[in-house]
């Protein structure tokens, strides 16, 4: 999808598209793209080769905008309302890869009044579907330790407490614009070259409104159930809290576990459910950062999967992000 924040207006141009296909070359079979978007991700599958791509995303709006072209492929393309969290069971199959471009879209972004953009003034919203509780429906509701949590923990804000003691005094927030203010006012000018003083908070509260990490980690492990023995599971992302879930992922299911020791029993070993093409997350090179500024924050990681059963997940081995269960970070 896209940094959170970017001002450019470069086509919806899919990031890091290029090294997905040369992976899985040749593409072929039934892909997932969990994050359809603006489609690009399911438009260069098809073209490159996939028998179909079940397309996923759970605003509803991606499939209006994409009802101009969708029909050139025919039954190829099947799009599907829901969330990546569920991909198994919305496609109904075991697929040949999945693909998820995780965050905000551009395409979002540039919408004023969907809420996501503190460049533009509109109403303050963030949520990428049409239910549930608004960005400002949370913050005119929740209390200063709450917040103060969620700017912390989900954008890694150092100034989360004065921020949040900011946001209780000047509610009740209705737009994007009065929160951008209240963050601007709390934090030093930016120095040339330095991101806009909002972008850690406006993160933090967007993951929050769309509860990111908890569907990042049901997403994953809906993919590992949904992927045949050799099927490609490609990840974008933008933050390095995303990605950071996305590594201790593929690492400890592309490990075994249970080996014990000379002073404890062995306990019971699980065969690795992935392998892993390259340990490092690949970055844009220069000549896709020449047409696709968005692209410069991006991390792609790659995970293949095996024939082993797929596990259970828990979230302490993978990192994910969680905000404390009582008031307070300490």
């Amino acid at each position: 999808m896209a940094p959170l924040e970017n001002t450019d207006k470069a086509p919806h141009i899919p990031v890091l598209i290029d090294p997905i296909i040369r992976a899985a070359t040749p593409v072929s079979g039934v892909w997932v793209d969990g994050t359809f978007g603006a489609g690009g991700y399911t438009r260069r599958l098809l073209d490159a080769g996939a028998d179909r791509v079940i397309a996923i995303d759970r605003d509803p709006q991606v499939f209006e905008m994409a009802a101009g072209w969708a029909g050139e492929y025919g039954d190829r393309l099947r799009m599907v309302a829901g969330t990546f969290s569920d991909l198994d069971l919305l496609a109904g199959e075991p697929v040949d890869g999945v693909v998820l471009d995780l965050g905000v879209s551009s395409m979002q972004l540039d919408q004023a009044e969907r809420g996501f953009s503190f460049m533009q003034d509109g109403p303050l919203d963030m949520r990428m579907s049409d239910h549930g509780p608004s960005a400002a429906d949370l913050l005119n509701a929740a209390d200063e330790a709450q917040i103060a949590d969620v700017l912390y923990h989900y954008g890694e804000e150092r100034a989360s407490r004065r921020i949040a003691r900011a946001i209780i005094a000047a509610r009740p927030l209705t737009t994007t614009g009065q929160l951008a203010d209240v963050i601007v006012n709390q934090l030093p000018r930016p120095r040339p070259g330095q991101s806009h003083p909002a972008t850690r908070s406006f993160q933090a509260i967007r993951i929050w409104v769309n509860d990111e990490f908890g569907q990042l980690a049901e997403g994953l492990a809906a993919a590992e159930r949904a992927l045949k023995p050799g099927g490609t599971l490609a990840v974008v992302s933008f933050h390095s809290l995303e990605d950071r879930v996305v590594k201790r992922f593929l690492q400890s299911r592309a490990a075994t576990s249970g080996g014990g020791s000379r002073h404890a029993p062995a306990t019971s070993v699980d065969a690795p459910t992935f392998t892993q093409p390259t340990r490092r997350a690949i970055g844009a090179d220069n000549a896709e950062l020449a047409v696709n500024p968005r692209a410069r924050s991006a991390f792609l990681r790659l995970g293949v999967r095996t024939d082993a059963p797929a596990r259970d997940l828990d979230t302490r081995v993978i990192a994910l992000p969680r905000l404390p269960q009582k008031g307070g970070r300490g």
